[in-house]
């Protein structure tokens, strides 16, 4: 896991080093991803009935049958990942960027981003993803002009991304590492040629947040932050949309 240094061409660079990546080793990620974590769980499963939302990188779409009484459009860059989350109906899934949603502003009851925002490769590109996200959700001015039994509250985004405070997981970062850094993917295939297990190893970038960044990012987004935290060597957060009279306080 060795630190890196981000090249100008941040969409290339991305390229190279996470689509193309997630592009090949897809199955055998998905394979690894069943478990929700507790705390998207807990998020998703307090939803009020009927809610629809979005699931930004939704990777082979775990999430989506969280909560049987909620409705999650799913988008993922990954075309072979997209295929996998497709087979958890009654849910869409579709391919799409998360710097280009394909979705109407303000029409989201939620959204979530697990473990996405981390693989953009400059701050600007991190910030530019989290307004994407927000952008989607009602906003606050939404909820308070609507009467009582009208519809859902304001929209609201949960986003985590990996942690730079890792000192006692297996990769043992910690304060004053290197926040930019390549994290090897290593998939194992059977050889019938050779008669043994052969190996490949991807190298994918990530961002590792230090603590408070995160926050920081989404307040630059547009966003306000609600709720925050860490679990489990990542950092996350609960943020809504202010409407516009508050952005301008």
């Amino acid at each position: 896991m060795a630190p890196v240094s981000v090249p100008q061409d941040a969409e290339a660079y991305e390229e190279r080093y996470v689509h193309q990546v997630y592009a090949q080793i897809a199955s055998h990620f998905s394979s690894t991803r069943y478990k929700p974590w507790p705390i998207v769980e807990r998020f998703l499963q307090e939803l009020p009935s009927g809610s629809i939302g979005l699931d930004v990188g939704c990777g082979n779409g775990k999430y989506l049958a969280v909560n049987p009484d909620i409705f999650i459009l799913a988008s993922d860059r990954s075309e072979s990942l997209v295929e996998i989350a497709s087979q958890r109906q009654p849910h869409a899934s579709v391919v799409a960027d998360n710097l280009l949603l394909p979705h109407p502003n303000a029409s989201f009851d939620f959204a979530i981003s697990i473990a996405v925002v981390h693989h953009m490769s400059t701050r600007g590109r991190r910030i530019q993803a989290i307004a994407a996200v927000l952008e989607t959700l009602r906003s606050q001015m939404d909820a308070r002009h609507r009467e009582p039994g009208d519809g859902p509250r304001a929209g609201r985004a949960l986003v985590y991304v990996w942690a730079l405070e890792q000192k006692t997981s297996r990769r043992g970062w910690d304060e004053g590492d290197e926040q930019d850094v390549m994290v090897p993917w290593v998939m194992k295939s059977a050889s019938p040629d050779l008669g043994s297990d052969q190996s490949r190893t991807f190298n994918r970038y990530y961002h590792l947040y230090r603590q408070g960044e995160l926050e920081d990012d989404i307040a630059e987004a547009g966003g306000k932050v609600v709720m925050s935290g860490y679990e489990k060597d990542n950092w996350w957060a609960i943020a809504v949309r202010p409407g516009k009279d508050e952005q301008s306080r």
